[in-house]
């Protein structure tokens, strides 16, 4: 069983930046990547970002291309998501994930094994 804590979030102004982080606990099978997702109240989950074990390959969704890094240190057993000129739409719980299989940049449940709990993005105009 793989745990996975998110933490990091907060209220921000906008135009400011935070850095979120997800920690992962227990034994992995199968997974090759983590990926963020975020849901703001009343919307749909939505694909962030995505990144293999190894952080040799990420993908991110076109609406923060350019604004988040995400990245990995697997001696800390941590991945981690930089999000620069946050943006008040960008107000949303956000969540990390195991991906298990499909592609990086899956939308689909299927695809996906073990969720955190989630962490709260606040950002204010």
């Amino acid at each position: 069983q793989v745990q996975l804590v998110e933490s990091g979030g907060g209220l921000v102004q906008a135009g400011g930046s935070l850095r979120l982080s997800c920690a992962a606990s227990g034994r992995t099978f199968s997974s090759f990547a983590t990926a963020w997702f975020r849901q703001a109240p009343g919307k749909e989950r939505q694909f962030v970002s995505s990144i293999t074990w190894g952080g040799d390959r990420t993908y991110y969704a076109d609406s923060v291309k350019g604004r988040f890094t995400v990245s990995r240190d697997n001696a800390k057993n941590t991945v981690y998501l930089i999000m620069n000129s946050l943006k008040p739409e960008n107000t949303a719980v956000s969540y990390c994930t195991a991906q298990i299989r499909g592609l990086l940049g899956s939308w689909s449940p299927a695809d996906f094994g073990t969720w955190g709990q989630g962490t709260q993005v606040t950002v204010s105009s």
